[in-house]
């Protein structure tokens, strides 16, 4: 079998030394859209190295995303790349992420679970630098055809729908370069850029990285409800449901309730089609 669950959890970590300054820092905050207007104070504080700060979901792109990479390639694992879906992404931020660092990654199977006709691995990354833990981040991969060994399901990581009305709403155009940019960052699948390539995975024309629409997001809560605040950010979790095409707008709402906020995101030009589910911000 491709998947061999007992092999790939036990394995050994594997560990990579990464890096990053304040320009991989800018250039992600840019890929998300930050910037408009480019003289805002509040939008300075994402794109000018003396006022920098850094989301917390650039954890998922320091390195150039190398500890998901580090987990498809642990023994036990053999699967087709064209099979694979990322299907979630959660991060656990230990402290605030330094505007320049450097950090030690390690990367494992923290889980895989049998969905039947498809496989979940929980692909696990975990940075710290000489002064401690900074992040945990939790991949959610989707394996088609790789499902009925027998194994765990899993848990759910479905959410009660909000009730009521949002608290906040927001809404984010996607400008019809973002994925362009976007990929400099380290996502270089051409689904994001070649037409051609595109079509041959059943979409018109080329899609936004999820991971783009996730930082978008959290961008959006921090702005509207923690007052531009990346240090409140505890935790964050979401599910990837549906695409977004560069050229769209995001509309996300949001449901505050104490230490955390739950967001819906959907894709406006498309009668709001859901892109975004069982989305949570837990803050301070």
């Amino acid at each position: 079998m491709p998947i061999d669950a007992a092999k790939a959890v036990a394995a050994e970590p594997r560990s990579a030394e990464i890096s990053w300054d304040h320009k991989d820092v800018q250039l992600y905050h840019l890929g998300l859209g930050a910037g408009r207007p480019a003289t805002d104070p509040a939008e300075l504080r994402y794109t000018l190295e003396s006022r920098l700060h850094v989301l917390p979901s650039f954890a998922t792109v320091a390195g150039a995303g190398m500890g998901i990479m580090g987990g498809l390639s642990a023994p036990g694992i053999e699967v087709d790349l064209a099979a694979v879906l990322h299907g979630g992404q959660t991060i656990t931020l230990h402290r605030p992420i330094p505007v320049a660092g450097k950090a030690v990654t390690t990367s494992k199977v923290a889980a895989v679970y049998d969905k039947g006709k498809a496989a979940i691995l929980v692909l696990r990354s975990e940075a710290a630098d000489a002064e401690g833990p900074l992040w945990t981040s939790d991949a959610q991969l989707f394996v088609r055809g790789e499902g009925g060994f027998g194994g765990d399901r899993g848990p759910s990581t479905r959410l009660p729908a909000p009730e009521g009305d949002p608290d906040l709403e927001a809404e984010r155009p996607v400008r019809e370069d973002q994925a362009l940019l976007y990929r400099l960052c380290g996502d270089w699948n051409p689904l994001h850029a070649d037409p051609e390539f595109a079509k041959l995975a059943g979409f018109d024309r080329p899609i936004l990285h999820g991971l783009c629409t996730y930082g978008m997001t959290l961008k959006a809560v921090v702005d509207t409800h923690l007052g531009g605040d990346v240090s409140r950010v505890r935790g964050y979790g979401t599910r990837f449901v549906g695409v977004v095409f560069p050229g769209e707008t995001l509309r996300i709402r949001m449901w505050r309730t104490e230490g955390r906020v739950q967001a819906t995101v959907t894709a406006v030009e498309r009668d709001d089609a859901p892109v975004l589910a069982d989305t949570v911000v837990e803050h301070i």
